[in-house]
């Protein structure tokens, strides 16, 4: 029991912010749930439509608070998603991304990736799709974002195997790495394709570079990295 106690105090005290925030994710998902909350929730997701007029009134300088709201969507629908199952993929490559993310860089620049993908995500779709008035939500463009950031490192530091649960062994961070890339190579494939799924792969692909390039040009050298 000691060992268990002092296992989860080494946990807590790395992977704290991370833990935090996907179960604030998981108790948003819940409050969704509840009776009643179909009145506020579609306020939090982002219309492109909506998006681009709010916008489009900002620049002529007509734009009122509601617009300012409709930016702020961009954000906000991060933390929103449909079902458990789509809660609960997100969750689960989230935490073995960015979770490496903290061991390499820390939760401050976990929380800046998670910040600025889930962003970019949600603006790439609003571009490519700016007359659409279906509502987007979803944590996918930031958990790309992780997946671009790791592979960003991994092209140019020497990174650790990872061994992040629920990895049964320690992975050689190349073929990790790769993973991600055929990922958002799915996801290239099947915008330029014309699929529709109810999927936002554009959000997927914005996420994506903007952790790549994040990792690529910004990040400093991971603390874990090898010579």
């Amino acid at each position: 029991m000691d060992f268990q106690v002092r296992n989860f105090r080494e946990l807590w005290k790395l992977q704290g912010p991370l833990l935090v925030l996907i179960v604030l994710m998981f108790l948003i998902f819940f409050v969704q749930s509840l009776p009643g909350s179909v009145f506020w929730v579609d306020r939090f997701m982002a219309i492109p439509g909506e998006v681009v007029q709010s916008w489009d009134d900002i620049r002529s300088g007509v734009g009122r608070p509601d617009d300012w709201w409709e930016l702020g969507t961009l954000l906000s629908c991060v933390f929103l998603h449909a079902d458990i199952q789509h809660v609960g993929m997100n969750m689960l490559f989230m935490w073995i991304f960015a979770a490496l993310f903290v061991e390499l860089l820390g939760w401050r620049w976990m929380l800046l990736v998670f910040l600025t993908t889930g962003i970019a995500g949600s603006l790439t779709h609003v571009i490519l799709n700016r007359e659409d008035f279906i509502p987007m939500l979803g944590a996918s463009g930031a958990v790309m974002g992780f997946e671009g950031a790791y592979l960003g490192l991994a092209t140019r530091f020497r990174l650790p195997d990872p061994h992040v649960w629920p990895m049964a062994r320690p992975i050689p961070p190349a073929r990790l790495a790769l993973l991600a890339l055929i990922g958002v190579g799915i996801d290239y494939f099947s915008l330029f394709s014309g699929q529709q799924e109810g999927i936002a792969y554009g959000a997927h692909i914005g996420g994506f570079t903007m952790g790549l390039l994040i990792a690529g040009i910004a990040a400093p050298r991971p603390r874990l990295a090898l010579n």
